[in-house]
């Protein structure tokens, strides 16, 4: 059976950047553009709209300038409008050679917003298109509001339909743009118009105001669209765009007749950049890339998985770079915990299985959070065992914090029974002490993981603050884990988690 070919075109860089509160900078535009297509391998991106800034413009130059060299430019695009001709001058200072050309896909964003009648709003189209012709600029257009033009104003609709295919275009990009489709009527309204267009390329692009993203890019690719427009994390306006990574694993494993180039394996990696980069975070519970969908947390669960992966389904976590994991809390039991054990290259017999999972039932009833990396910790408080005795102590630190001068910090470690101190600046109390901790371990020819993220929080279920909780993620080679530690400072809370880091490493 010979597929068909779907193209993917991201819109996280400028669709994607009308989250609330994003803005990527010029430098994080470059690099994301560069992991879509070489990495993630999407088919093009819209990285900008024309005219909005200084700063949109430098990030436009620095990508075309990149894509010139690479052999990409054509995979890049940037959203214009119909003004006479300033977006395409925009562009052609930026070096940039496709545009999206914004145009009013419903009447009653014609009458209302432009105030013009369509044939008034055609030929100043096709003004644009002509010069965009005679610069050598590619044109692919929106249908603004496109979705309500096909409720409302269908015969409109199929008027600009009919003047476009007369037009030097590209593609027809179809926006469902306040998100109100149902999937019933996204396969209604692309049947009828891919049917009635066949010489045509349409793209449709989704919002998720209803949650019905995905479902309705399924009915488009079914009723016969030939790209997509999607974004990393689902961000974008509102409830933001169809998201990327869904898409690719619902086209991979429900539609077989389909091909794409989209790597799986990169996903969940672009996921967590695009997140660093804009802080707009992952829900834990999110498809494919969020922090628990491939944790199992109930003891049945990792029960079953020992007896034939009764558990498993196809979004195995290995097709996106990821592993599986077994949640500790109350509901987890000891299928969950030895699982964890044998990660760890730790063994119980029945009665310290026992012990170890009831107190992680405690904790759990406490609303506490319990990692894989706390399980020595745990071992060691409830069977009172020299093998899973601390071997690394940090048995005391001064920290100062002075007006005009850099804080600094002197400890005091014992590894191994063999005491170390250390002093060192830093550009805080905490910075100042791992620097000094790695003075120490540069002693021991051990180089310490990197810190890669670092929260503070009230301990859940607390109303007060006289505890903080402070979370740091580490990177130990190809190994991330995380530490908590709790203490009424907050300083001292994060000593106490980069303690735990020191026996777990």
């Amino acid at each position: 059976m010979t597929k068909k070919k779907i193209e993917i075109m991201d819109t996280t860089l400028r669709d994607g950047e009308q989250t609330s509160g994003v803005s990527f900078t010029a430098s994080e535009k470059l690099t994301l553009a560069r992991l879509l297509i070489e990495d993630l391998k999407v088919d093009r991106i819209e990285i900008a709209s024309a005219r909005v800034s200084d700063g949109e413009f430098n990030s436009v130059v620095q990508i075309t300038d990149w894509a010139k060299d690479a052999g990409h430019l054509e995979k890049i695009e940037v959203l214009t409008f119909v003004d006479g001709g300033l977006s395409l001058e925009w562009m052609k200072n930026s070096g940039a050679v496709v545009q999206n050309l914004l145009t009013k896909g419903s009447l009653n964003h014609l009458t209302f917003q432009l105030k013009k009648t369509p044939q008034e709003h055609f030929s100043d189209i096709a003004e644009i298109l002509q010069k965009a012709k005679e610069q050598g600029i590619k044109t692919n257009v929106y249908l603004e509001d496109w979705s309500n033009g096909m409720r409302n104003s269908s015969a409109y609709v199929f008027e600009y339909l009919d003047f476009l295919a007369t037009q030097p275009i590209e593609r027809v990009l179809l926006p469902d743009t306040l998100g109100i489709l149902t999937h019933k009527e996204t396969f209604s309204f692309i049947d009828k118009i891919v049917k009635k267009y066949p010489k045509l390329h349409f793209d449709f692009h989704g919002h998720n105001d209803y949650d019905l993203s995905v479902a309705n890019v399924m009915e488009a690719i079914n009723a016969g669209c030939h790209g997509l427009h999607l974004t990393v994390n689902g961000m974008g306006e509102r409830a933001g765009n169809a998201p990327l990574a869904s898409v690719v694993a619902v086209i991979n494993d429900f539609l077989p007749e389909i091909e794409i180039n989209v790597r799986e394996s990169s996903l969940y990696k672009v996921s967590k950049l695009v997140s660093n980069f804009t802080g707009f975070s992952i829900p834990a519970n999110k498809p494919i890339v969020g922090d628990n969908v491939f944790t199992q947390t109930a003891g049945i669960h990792a029960d079953g998985d020992n007896k034939k992966n009764l558990y498993f389904n196809d979004l195995l976590p290995e097709r996106f770079g990821r592993k599986r994991k077994y949640a500790l809390g109350k509901t987890s039991g000891k299928a969950n915990i030895q699982k964890n054990l044998q990660e760890l290259g730790l063994s119980l017999n029945n009665e310290e299985l026992k012990k170890v999972t009831q107190r992680i039932i405690e904790l759990g009833d406490k609303k506490e959070k319990v990692t894989k990396e706390d399980l020595p910790f745990i071992i060691s408080d409830v069977l009172d065992s020299e093998a899973y005795k601390n071997q690394v102590i940090i048995d005391s630190y001064v920290l100062t914090h002075s007006k005009g001068l850099k804080p600094s910090t002197t400890i005091s470690v014992t590894i191994n029974d063999e005491s170390f101190e250390e002093n060192a600046q830093g550009d805080g109390q905490f910075d100042g002490f791992m620097n000094a901790l790695r003075k120490v371990y540069k002693k021991r020819k051990i180089e310490l993981p990197n810190l890669t993220d670092y929260a503070v929080r009230i301990p859940p279920g607390s109303n007060s603050d006289a505890l903080c909780e402070t979370i740091i993620t580490w990177q130990d080679q190809d190994r991330e884990f995380i530490t908590r530690g709790l203490d009424s400072d907050q300083t001292v809370s994060a000593i106490k988690a980069t303690e735990k880091m020191l026996n777990i490493i």
